[in-house]
């Protein structure tokens, strides 16, 4: 019995030590500036998405890590006007709280009108038309308060008489106009473009939680408190909370960490989303990707985030709420067999609807060409979905006689002046195979194959270092047509804020336009980090 007992003991030790491990990021692609709320035992968070249609990606958690999507915040055009956004500006950083039954999403149209939010009863929709906010400048946050009174935060970095800072005033939710009037309430520590401001109340403080020195290497995450909301707020005495830009740092394959948003556990546990980018020589193709890490804090306390204000690709944490972590899978096998496409998939800026069909020839999406090109991509017909894994194989059969002039096929898009393109043309009486890049003011045609009759399959394989693009036919096995490097795509090359996405599209009018229609689609990551 004594034996028995003190095995038990034993067991309940190790089990009271024991840890429980996942993989960074959870998020993998170009998902940034994750913003996250609890309901119960139920997480959800949105991201930004720029120029892309539908707007704000939404995902569900039980447990933190793996991450499912439940649909787009803003999937209808009325919601988010993009004609004017191209690739990078759009919809910026937006933010998720919820309030006495409603969902509220605000976020900055940086190339329309401006801040808004919209609400919802549901996370997975229908969320409501835009509420403009009668708020200058981007980021803007939310904070519902113990008395009722509503509070939003912007980050302003222009204007006349504007000092740069976080600003605050108190909102009418039902309307969007300020009963107050803004106040700048923190200008950060020093950093360049402080932004990204998030408010929390703990133990009778106001925390200010914002992100410092830029989105690229200098990316920090500061915080200031005060018992007043409306301030004044002093900095942390240890501040940057979270960052990489330090010597001990500089060799993590994580960069750029900041742009943070907490969430407490129903255990009492805090954690910490921000974003982040992995680096290859000083390059990063696959955008601002979203990391997880446990805060630890007392009360009265500052927060401390993994005890020493970094990340890593393994994490170990006490524990996590919800169930157990599960490997999770980015496999996706598209037949096109539903009548909508699945969420992953995205278009640049609201589609002509017409150009699309799931149902004119069952089993296919079929595609026309739209007004655009890959360089001007306003009215492009594309879908893409986002490249999340350095090592990757993606593929597609399409079936397409094109009218001269006209072309469809694969593309590694990153903008529209920066591309790789495969894709099925007409030369003469023949179809051929040709394999482009755009890069620039570049424009080149790097080969080209004849084509047999029948349809074609379109492959692009990745790794750090290169992209490789091969077609086949019937039962012949793949043939290469040539490579491409991938530092052309990267943020630090092409500039701007979004990762590669890898598309289908149509482009090239004709007075009768031949449509495009794709059969499958595959995206295999070549490896897969294991979850423990």
């Amino acid at each position: 019995m004594k034996k028995s007992l003190i095995c038990i003991a034993l067991l309940a030790a190790a089990l009271a030590r024991a840890e429980v491990t996942f993989q960074n990021p959870i998020q993998p692609g170009t998902y940034p500036d994750p913003s996250i709320c609890r309901v119960g035992d139920d997480y959800y968070m949105v991201h930004s998405s720029f120029g892309y249609f539908p707007g704000v990606p939404i995902f569900h958690s039980k447990n933190l890590v793996n991450w499912e999507q439940i649909g787009h915040v803003l999937d209808r055009p009325s919601q988010v006007p993009l004609d004017k956004a191209d690739v990078t500006m759009g919809i910026f950083a937006p933010t998720i709280r919820y309030n006495n039954g409603v969902y509220y999403m605000i976020t900055t149209n940086v190339t329309a009108k401006g801040n808004f939010y919209v609400t919802a009863t549901d996370p997975r929709g229908p969320w409501s038309e835009p509420v403009w906010v009668d708020v200058p400048g981007i980021d803007p946050s939310l904070l519902f308060d113990d008395d009722g009174k509503v509070w939003v935060t912007s980050t302003l970095n222009w204007g006349k008489d504007i000092h740069e800072g976080i600003y605050l005033a108190q909102l009418d939710v039902a309307t969007g106009k300020l009963l107050t009037p803004l106040r700048n309430i923190w200008t950060g520590t020093g950093g360049q473009y402080p932004e990204g401001p998030h408010l929390y109340k703990k133990d009778g403080w106001y925390y200010l939680m914002i992100a410092e020195g830029g989105t690229q290497s200098g990316h920090k995450i500061t915080i200031a408190r005060s018992k007043q909301i409306e301030g004044p707020y002093e900095a942390n005495p240890a501040n940057p909370i979270l960052t990489h830009a330090t010597n001990a740092k500089r060799d993590s394959e994580f960069q750029g960490v900041g742009h943070g948003d907490m969430v407490q556990a129903a255990d009492g546990s805090w954690f910490m989303v921000a974003l982040a980018f992995r680096v290859h020589e000083d390059h990063q193709i696959l955008g601002r990707e979203t990391v997880l890490a446990p805060v630890q804090w007392s009360k009265n306390a500052w927060p401390v985030v993994n005890g020493d204000g970094g990340i890593t690709a393994q994490m170990s944490v006490a524990s996590l709420p919800g169930g157990p972590v599960t490997p999770q899978s980015y496999v996706q096998h598209d037949g096109f067999d539903g009548k909508r496409l699945a969420l992953v998939w995205n278009h640049l800026h609201a589609p002509v609807a017409e150009n699309y069909s799931l149902t004119q020839r069952p089993g296919y999406l079929r595609m026309l060409p739209g007004d655009g090109l890959l360089r001007r991509p306003d009215q492009l017909s594309f879908i893409g979905r986002r490249q999340q894994h350095f090592n990757f194989e993606a593929s597609t059969q399409l079936e397409f006689e094109p009218r001269a002039g006209q072309q469809a096929g694969l593309t590694v898009y990153k903008d529209g002046k920066h591309h790789y393109a495969l894709s099925v043309q007409r030369d003469g009486d023949k179809r051929v195979v040709v394999l482009s890049y755009q890069l620039g003011k570049i424009h080149h045609e790097e080969a080209r194959a004849p084509l047999a009759t029948g349809p074609v399959r379109l492959r692009v394989s990745g790794d750090k270092d290169a992209y490789s693009f091969s077609y086949a036919q019937g039962k012949d096995g793949w043939r290469q047509l040539g490579q491409a490097d991938t530092r052309y795509l990267s943020s630090v090359t092409a500039g701007g804020f979004t990762g590669s996405y890898i598309g289908l599209y149509s482009q090239g009018k004709a007075a009768t336009a031949a449509p495009a229609d794709f059969d499958w689609f595959v995206y295999d990551p070549v490896e897969q980090p294991a979850q423990h």
